[in-house]
């Protein structure tokens, strides 16, 4: 049985948002939220894009190239990569966790 979605109050550029999120991920959802404010606060500063959609728009731009650019040639893409490297640290974090349970 998975657990409701929680709702959680987030700010990006001095607007109040409610977003359904699970417990597990709010910690993930805050960094982006962080990550989002940043770089929309960054284009607003320098004073070229008027207007909160647009800047809004840009920042979502910005962020997707950063994204694309992650995945080099062939096919390699780094975010799954990490996604696979933290999943083998769960699992051995369990295991672990199961030996001192041994001793």
């Amino acid at each position: 049985m998975s657990a409701e979605p929680k709702g959680l109050q987030i700010n990006i550029m001095g607007r109040e948002f409610r977003v359904a999120c699970q417990e597990s991920e709010q910690k993930g959802l805050l960094e982006a939220v962080d990550y989002l404010n940043r770089k929309m606060l960054e284009i607003r500063d320098h004073g070229k894009v008027i207007g909160i959609e647009r800047i809004a728009i840009m920042a979502a731009l910005n962020i997707a190239h950063e994204f694309l650019a992650t995945k080099v040639g062939g096919g390699f893409d780094i975010a799954e990569i990490k996604r696979r490297i933290a999943s083998m640290e769960a699992v051995l974090d369990q295991a672990i966790s199961d030996q001192s349970e041994l001793f």
